[in-house]
């Protein structure tokens, strides 16, 4: 099978790297594939890397989050351009089906008119306004088939759509390593930085956390993603908040394995609307213990009490901390994180499943 695969963006971020996870499965199936990206990001060179063609497309950029005026006008200009690339990449791949990685680039994908199924994969939840009414009618428009990460991701495309939930998957060691009790306790907090991940939530839990337990350090892994302004700034906040406090900003990290081995907790303050995070999916693979916010589909993988903790502030989330750090309940939580990887979040079932999805568009 021949395959168009679009992605909304070129930079690293969750939905890119399930990409980067997918492509191989694709590959090793049998199927060719050329891939479509706008702007010059590092995604273009990993996957060259991985053995496939990639193209630049036009789209955006625009801000992230509510969009403005000026944002829409530029998207209503670019879509007729983008419909004609994605018409001719197409069209030039033979392709069976076209696999969209994001909302922006459907309305162009219906205007295409290819007249080949559409798979769109939904990472994210987005809200009520014009964006998601143009995706949707061009979801009906193409009778195109959705696949969401989770339950409250999928609950807006399903007036739209055939709507079907894939939980992401993620690798992990063979066996849950075994942690070393030696230095002081690390807790840390994983993702890009921006408002919606909860840097600062977690700066706040972590003075409550020092004041009870002094010997405790922090680590914040991460950075402001797709050039805005607005994350550096918050960057900046994270920083000033952090002041006089044992926080160790570690930067941007691919290597997941080298920050959960070193970790004894990971907070997950995630606002809003949250999907259900891959690093929570990460952590359960590597038996580190997880402590979050009740946001979006987060309950949906993390069970209270079970194989985390789900916390609805600042202050809950510390509480919590400190008391898995000074009792015993933290390797139980651990273990059970671990067996719900094994039996519901592996990347091997992820991949078997997407590829079944993608199959029967």
């Amino acid at each position: 099978m021949n395959v168009l695969v679009l992605d909304q963006f070129s930079d690293p971020g969750g939905a890119q790297q399930v990409l980067l996870e997918l492509l191989p499965a694709m590959r090793d199936a049998g199927w060719r594939v050329l891939v479509g990206l706008p702007g010059d990001g590092a995604l273009f060179a990993r996957i060259r890397q991985l053995g496939f063609e990639a193209e630049r497309i036009d789209c955006g950029p625009y801000t992230s989050g509510r969009k403005s005026a000026a944002d829409l006008a530029r998207f209503a200009a670019g879509t007729p351009r983008l419909a004609m690339q994605i018409r001719h990449l197409a069209k030039r791949s033979d392709a069976g089906i076209v696999y969209v990685n994001g909302p922006r680039l459907l309305p162009a994908a219906a205007m295409a008119g290819a007249g080949r199924p559409v798979l769109f994969h939904a990472h994210s939840y987005l809200g009520p306004g014009a964006v998601r009414r143009m995706a949707g009618a061009a979801l009906r428009r193409m009778n195109a088939s959705v696949v969401a990460q989770c339950e409250f991701v999928a609950s807006p495309w399903r007036e739209f759509a055939r709507v079907s939930v894939i939980y992401n998957g993620v690798n992990g060691p063979a066996s849950a390593p075994t942690r070393s009790q030696g230095g002081p306790p690390l807790v840390g907090c994983i993702g890009r930085i921006a408002p919606e991940k909860g840097q600062r939530e977690f700066v706040a839990a972590a003075r409550r956390i020092h004041a009870a337990m002094p010997e405790c350090r922090f680590a914040i892994y991460g950075a402001p993603l797709f050039g805005e302004r607005a994350g550096a700034e918050y960057a900046a906040q994270v920083r000033a908040d952090a002041e006089g406090l044992p926080v160790e900003f570690a930067g941007w990290v691919d290597d997941i394995a080298a920050c959960m081995a070193r970790l004894d907790l990971l907070l997950v303050p995630s606002c809003g609307i949250e999907a259900t995070t891959r690093v929570i999916l990460e952590a359960f693979a590597w038996g580190v213990p997880v402590l979050a916010f009740t946001s979006g589909g987060i309950p949906e993988v993390v069970e209270d009490g079970v194989n985390g903790r789900l916390a609805k502030d600042s202050e809950t989330m510390a509480d919590y901390a400190i008391g898995l750090l000074r009792g015993d309940r933290g390797a139980a939580i651990a273990k059970a994180a671990r067996e719900s990887w094994e039996r519901r979040f592996t990347l091997a079932r992820f991949r078997t499943e997407m590829l079944k999805a993608i199959s029967g568009a």
